[in-house]
């Protein structure tokens, strides 16, 4: 049975995963009106859809562990970006913003002895590492190519086969 405490601390993971979808949907979207970032607009669309399913799993999980998930209202994400650069400035951002939410969720776990959400909570431990490490070597990559069309051209092609890497 989760504690009460245990509980909202999840149920705010939820928005946060809910939050993360609707923000890489956004990016996506923009990504897909813009000339010749196909592979980019992808790679986000993928991203909402893996970042949904984490809201789900944690949903399913507190279901089942005798709590409550809340279906949580969301705010309208940002819409419109000055660059691709800017874009995956952002997506790096919430990336760690959300390792830091589940870095306190373990803690949590951690302090309430419950071990059985401490276990659980591992795979998005793991999850966060690999996310944020995309995010990262993508910045990286944006920083290295700047304003260089060919370069661009590449990244864009290149950025779903990157993401079956992960």
């Amino acid at each position: 049975m989760l504690s009460k405490a245990i509980a909202e601390a999840l149920n705010k993971q939820v928005q946060m995963e809910a939050e993360s979808s609707q923000a890489y949907l956004a990016m996506a979207s923009w990504a897909d009106i813009q000339p010749g970032l196909d592979g980019v607009a992808g790679f986000f669309f993928q991203q909402a859809d893996e970042e949904r399913m984490h809201m789900l799993k944690l949903m399913k999980f507190i279901n089942e562990r005798g709590g409550f998930a809340v279906v949580p209202a969301l705010e309208q994400p940002i819409l419109t970006y000055q660059s691709l650069i800017r874009v995956f400035q952002e997506f790096l951002k919430h990336e760690v913003a959300v390792s830091e939410s589940i870095n306190e969720l373990v803690h949590l776990s951690l302090a309430e002895k419950d071990y059985a959400t401490h276990n659980f909570l591992q795979w998005y431990v793991t999850e966060q590492m690999e996310e944020e490490n995309t995010a990262r070597i993508l910045n990286d990559k944006l920083e290295l190519i700047g304003e260089d069309k060919s370069g661009l051209y590449l990244f864009d092609r290149d950025i779903l086969a990157y993401r079956g890497k992960k």
